[in-house]
């Protein structure tokens, strides 16, 4: 068998893969499980504008997740959350592999590379959820990755190229937000002209305020990597509580916090009207 064969053979296999009802019902599952993850971190954002939130709330995250596992039927909620997004991480990675022939090469690539970054955003987030729902809401017993970065030789560098990769991706989510760009993601073909200005309004809102907060978080970590401070907050939630310290602070984080629970209600109708 040549080359070519083997390729396409490889190739057909995987858009069987894709195309595969389960995959496509546990992906529509894992957009969900990924705004109510930031629907919980909007709740932790709003506790710590308003003076509710105790320092030990993380609005991360990790303690939206947490958040969950404190439920009665949390941990098995956490399960399924895990089993959506893996199911996530395989469809962006099939789709990087399979799902852009036909487009020109620079689009491809563009194209290719957000998939891969969206499968990293969502390995990541399955991972933390995986680890929360093992230790039953616990606090994880590692050192947080920023702190691993910076005990490793060239640490600041690693740990500035990761604040420069959030910066990156977040970045590209408020442009996706700002442009509309988000629209390729979905089918909105029988949803009725009302329900599709809806569904578009929401995205644009839910994809701005999403990188914004983002963005935040990632110029957190090149801080700690220039400054080269181990001690040094770094994430979402320190992100939030920092900005919840200055003037208007407060009311920016509100404001990013409805815009947080605005991208998790989009995020229902993304699961409903996914294009294939």
């Amino acid at each position: 068998m040549t080359d070519d064969a083997v390729t396409a053979r490889a190739r057909g296999r995987a858009e069987r893969v894709a195309d595969h009802p389960a995959l496509d019902v546990l992906a529509r599952v894992g957009l969900a499980a990924y705004g109510l993850v930031h629907l919980l971190i909007a709740v932790l954002a709003v506790r710590i504008a308003v003076g509710t939130g105790g320092q030990a709330d993380k609005a991360d995250k990790t303690g939206a997740l947490q958040a969950v596992a404190a439920t009665g039927a949390g941990r098995v909620l956490l399960w399924l959350v895990v089993g959506g997004l893996a199911a996530l991480v395989v469809d962006r990675l099939l789709h990087a592999a399979v799902g852009h022939r036909g487009l020109p090469r620079a689009a491809r690539v563009r194209r290719t590379a957000v998939d891969l970054a969206e499968a990293v955003v969502y390995a990541l987030l399955a991972k933390t959820a995986a680890d929360v729902a093992a230790d039953g809401g616990a606090d994880p017993s590692t050192p947080p990755l920023p702190s691993l970065l910076l005990a490793l030789p060239g640490g600041p560098w690693l740990l500035g190229a990761a604040g420069l990769g959030v910066m990156t991706v977040a970045g590209y989510a408020a442009y996706r937000g700002l442009s509309g760009a988000f629209h390729r993601d979905l089918d909105l073909r029988g949803a009725g002209l009302r329900r599709s200005l809806l569904v578009l309004r929401l995205g644009r809102i839910g994809w701005t305020a999403l990188g914004t907060v983002y963005l935040l978080s990632g110029g957190l970590l090149v801080v700690a990597a220039v400054q080269h401070d181990p001690a040094q907050p770094v994430g979402l939630d320190a992100a939030l509580k920092g900005l919840a310290e200055h003037t208007v602070g407060p009311a920016v984080l509100l404001v990013l916090a409805a815009g947080l629970v605005v991208f998790a209600v989009y995020t229902v109708f993304h699961a409903r009207h996914r294009a294939a």
